[in-house]
């Protein structure tokens, strides 16, 4: 992401602009800068989520939705906001090691995925 101004340039225009229809305008521009900061993690966010949920559904043939919910559980049960969960689980990919409490939780979530498939 590349912002033209710092928060404290944008507070710095804002109190120097001379005009308050300047000054009007100018906060608009800081205000969907911000939002637009926001979707872009957002977008990222969901990707990430996204890719977790695929690698659960190939660990536990499952469908999308029950993919969903095991992460939704993991993350509930560690505390942990989900695109968190999420980027852990796909930095395994990496070689990364899943945290020892997430992987608890994990192989409890498979189980009742599974246990609940067989009934």
């Amino acid at each position: 992401m590349h912002q033209l101004t710092t928060p404290s340039e944008e507070q710095r225009l804002l109190r120097t602009v001379p005009s308050a229809g300047e000054a009007a305008l100018l906060s608009e521009v800081v205000e969907l800068r911000a939002k637009n900061e926001q979707l872009e993690h957002a977008l990222v966010s969901r990707a990430v989520i996204d890719q977790a949920r695929g690698m659960v559904m190939a660990l536990a043939p499952c469908s999308s939705e029950r993919a969903w919910d095991v992460l939704v559980d993991l993350s509930q049960h560690c505390n942990i906001k989900l695109r968190d969960v999420a980027g852990a689980l796909v930095a395994t990919t990496k070689d990364r090691t899943l945290p020892e409490p997430m992987q608890r939780e994990l192989r409890r979530a498979l189980r009742s995925l599974h246990l609940a498939d067989r009934r």
